[in-house]
């Protein structure tokens, strides 16, 4: 039997676990879950006690992708009944900064379909960050696709924060969920962000097919990213994508997978992202306690739990929602 405790007495120590380490939290029996979580939480609660960051996504452009991303509504191969539209105006990006305060984000993301953001398209961004930052001192993060350094070093002298890039799965099986693009193109994008002096925001989908030791394979590859926050979704089919017929994921197997990333991303923010309603149904409060973000409202083309509903899991919890500025008084 597997002493959980051990392992996150070497996540606090700063220790990785060994593969079969890893391995072991992966296979863990679910009548061990409880004693999983709560060595999970022994690692949470040292660095983030019991507070709670919330964020809210932007789908600031939709549709209209060649990437061929699997997983993925918006990308070339699918042809999933989604809204599609171009790059929305700065008026409504900036609205979208309004709600996500009112929600009690800490972090606000403009999200963008395509492989790589066209020039006007970082013009446009940018605009509306500067004007979001003149009105609320609320975070935000960018995830646009393939980045070069320069437009990098644009987002971030406009005020951007922060870049969204998942490495999504391991190097091995990227191949399977996309052709069109490297999991080096990916790891470059990153570097360009850093470079620039963006933090980092990096993490991946799990129940795509890939095996455990993807999994260990993909969180061992986020050490050496070193990201500032690891959102982890988890797989919602959606019908009209490749993956649509895969729905193999229980409640229990994510929790495994979320304790399995707080031993081995100790110190790192880790968001429950998209698929979580989806996939851990009437189990979601236990998520928070090996992870300490969660996203409020929508994701880019599935709905998501509003935020007074995710404030009450919360609050249910004996948790805190952590925002470091004011929030804007409704009405």
């Amino acid at each position: 039997m597997t002493d959980y405790m051990q392992l996150a007495n070497k996540a606090l120590n700063d220790e990785p676990l060994t593969r079969a380490e890893s391995l072991s939290v992966l296979n863990s029996p679910d009548d061990d879950l409880l004693a999983l979580l709560h060595a999970a939480f022994q690692v949470r609660s040292k660095y983030f006690g019991r507070t709670v960051r919330l964020q809210m996504l932007q789908n600031a452009k939709s549709g209209a992708c060649l990437e061929d991303c699997h997983y993925c509504s918006q990308s070339a191969v699918s042809n999933a009944p989604i809204e599609r539209y171009n790059l929305l105006p700065q008026k409504q990006m900036i609205q979208g900064a309004r709600e996500a305060a009112a929600s009690k984000a800490q972090r606000y993301c403009i999200v963008i379909s395509g492989r790589s953001p066209l020039d006007r398209e970082i013009d446009e961004i940018a605009g509306a960050v500067r004007s979001i930052k003149q009105e609320i001192p609320i975070q935000i993060c960018c995830s646009l696709g393939l980045m070069s350094d320069e437009q990098a070093k644009r987002l971030k002298a406009a005020g951007v924060d922060r870049v969204n890039h998942n490495l999504n799965t391991s190097e091995a099986f990227h191949e399977s969920i996309c052709t069109t693009h490297t999991f080096q193109d990916r790891l470059s994008t990153i570097k360009n962000a850093r470079a620039a002096g963006l933090e980092i925001c990096s993490g991946g989908i799990v129940g795509m097919g890939e095996s455990n030791d993807d999994l260990i394979d993909l969180a061992t590859a986020l050490r050496d990213v070193k990201p500032d926050s690891i959102p982890l979704n988890m797989l919602n089919p959606v019908e009209g994508t490749p993956l649509e017929n895969i729905d193999a994921l229980t409640p229990q197997r994510c929790l495994k997978v979320l304790c399995l990333f707080r031993f081995l991303h100790p110190r790192t923010e880790i968001r429950i992202a998209g698929g979580r309603e989806h996939n851990l149904r009437s189990l979601q409060p236990l998520s928070l306690y090996p992870a300490d973000s969660v996203f409020v409202n929508n994701y880019l083309t599935t709905p998501g739990s509003p935020a007074p509903e995710v404030w009450g899991m919360i609050e249910d919890l004996g948790f805190k929602i952590e925002v470091d500025y004011q929030q804007p008084v409704a009405g």
